[in-house]
């Protein structure tokens, strides 16, 4: 018969993956300090030595939850990224460059999908692990940026760079961008204060239509001049 001490079964991993869901929570809400491993095996009700036996400690298990919140977000964003990216370089390959009318939808098609995603239940227990590796950045953050970040911002700021007409790679444009994401994930990083000044209870289905077309119009707004 097996003891506590004894390695979990397997079956399929299925622990391992609750860990790894639970920790998004326990990090999130008490940081890598506060998150015992305790609390770790409890809120994913698995024996206390499966951190050790799949992870390694609590360190590796804090990176593997990186990385998992990252395939996830990944999930959500990568098609619509990487179908943008290959128009991008479709474009460049021929010698030219999309025009601005094409730019312009592209780019809204994905602040639109991004801003439908910052307000839906899925991100907001991935928000709390991510502002706090934003305020406190260690490897668990560049794995993030590395994985997700960084390639959705570079797709972003090439087609910035279209309809502001200038370099993607200036100072300029990589401050439109994030500018411009910013716009969007204000109503997650900032929800509360986003309920309290519209007088919204909730983000449903209609005040998700009203984020998205403001996702549009920012796109809109984009015009050439002006870059910081």
């Amino acid at each position: 018969m097996s003891t506590t001490h004894d390695p979990p079964p397997r079956r399929g991993d299925a622990a391992r993956e609750r860990l790894l869901n639970a920790a998004i929570d326990v990090f999130g809400l008490f940081g890598f300090d506060g998150a015992s491993t305790r609390k770790l095996a409890d809120a994913a009700e698995v024996n206390l030595q499966a951190i050790p036996y799949y992870f390694g400690s609590k360190e590796g298990l804090y990176l593997a939850t990186a990385e998992h919140l990252a395939g996830l977000i990944q999930a959500h964003v990568a098609t619509l990224r990487e179908r943008l990216r290959q128009r991008l370089s479709e474009a460049e390959g021929a010698g030219a460059s999309i025009g601005r009318e094409e730019a312009q939808a592209l780019l809204a098609e994905m602040l639109e999908a991004m801003a439908a995603l910052f307000v839906s239940p899925h991100s907001e227990r991935w928000a709390r692990f991510l502002i706090r590796e934003q305020m406190a950045p260690t490897e668990a953050f560049q794995r993030i940026y590395e994985g997700v970040m960084e390639p959705t911002l570079d797709v972003a700021r090439r087609l910035v760079g279209i309809l502001v007409a200038a370099d993607p790679d200036s100072d300029g444009v990589r401050l439109r961008t994030l500018a411009l994401l910013g716009g969007v994930m204000v109503f997650r990083v900032a929800h509360a204060a986003v309920l309290h000044q519209l007088g919204w209870e909730a983000i449903g289905p209609e005040e998700t239509g009203r984020v998205r077309r403001l996702a549009r119009t920012l796109v809109a707004d984009l015009r050439p001049g002006g870059a910081p």
